[in-house]
């Protein structure tokens, strides 16, 4: 039994407390909108008032919160708690360039910094399935072995310390796949749909055929029949690809496809989509 200060309950940061708690650990959460976090009050969890609060005695602090900026203003608020030997496991999408900084926090505090941005959406956050891309060093692993098992169903560790961004660098790939992915779908079912077909037609030539996957079972279906009930939103993913594009271009790496994508999610977040499941890139392809 560990015990966990989670910073940052959205739709990521609410399913993995749960996981923890179902795990058998203590586990604190704050959120700067209190709203969000007040119902894991109900699953165990002690709802702190400020990030100072939550991380007070915690062995484990996890920030899962929306960028780098974020994170390091948090964990500044949370500072006069913070105690040497302590772990900090950074678990959001912040991209590289924040990650020297929030290093840097760390080593002036004399607390662990792990970086450990995890794999997967809310269905598999919620079933305790995501993957843990994870670079920190050994001896923190011993202690992070529980915590992150109740959150994902695998860790890949990639490195012995978190400065270098190794799990945050593989994210960017994966979550560059995915989001390229979705704008693809999106565009083959609203082509489809603008042809004058009925769009469930382009799952009969996909499906059981080598283009075929769950993923785009589950986009296709929820653009098909409008359901946008966010598991990674239109905000984040535009977001994302923000820090994919800054992490390419520090590597002298075109990622065009990344950036299509990130005018789509553009478009449907200034048509009021923001907040919907990415999928919803699918009504960037219509004029209104």
């Amino acid at each position: 039994m560990t015990q966990v200060a989670l910073l940052g309950t959205g739709i990521m940061g609410a399913a993995m407390a749960r996981s923890l708690l179902r795990a058998g650990h203590r586990v604190a959460v704050w959120n700067r909108t209190a709203a969000r976090a007040e119902p894991l009050a109900a699953d165990g969890a002690a709802v702190a008032g400020s990030p100072a609060e939550a991380v007070d005695g915690a062995e484990v602090v996890i920030t899962m919160l929306k960028d780098g900026e974020t994170a390091l203003s948090v964990m500044t608020e949370a500072a006069p708690s913070l105690r040497s030997g302590q772990i900090w496991a950074q678990m959001g999408t912040v991209g590289l360039p924040s990650l020297g900084r929030l290093a840097a926090f760390a080593a002036e505090r004399a607390i662990t910094f792990v970086d450990a941005p995890v794999q997967g959406t809310k269905q598999p956050a919620e079933q305790g399935r995501l993957m843990v891309l994870a670079a920190g060093p050994q001896d923190a692993r011993t202690v992070l072995a529980p915590v992150f098992d109740a959150v994902g169903a695998r860790t890949l560790w990639l490195d012995e310390s978190g400065t270098g961004g190794a799990g945050t660098r593989l994210k960017l790939a994966a979550v560059s796949y995915a989001i390229s992915l979705t704008s693809v779908v999106a565009e083959s079912v609203a082509l489809a749909k603008g042809l004058g077909l009925d769009p469930a037609l382009l799952g009969e030539v996909l499906t059981g055929g080598p283009l075929d996957s769950a993923y785009l079972q589950a986009k296709m279906k929820a653009m098909i029949e409008g359901d946008f009930e966010p598991s990674f939103a239109v905000r984040n993913a535009e977001t994302n690809t923000r820090l994919i594009h800054e992490a390419a271009e520090s590597a002298k790496i075109r990622v065009d496809v990344n950036d299509a994508a990130g005018e789509r999610f553009r478009r449907a977040i200034e048509r009021g989509h923001g907040d919907e499941d990415m999928a919803a890139t699918y009504r960037a392809s219509f004029p209104t």
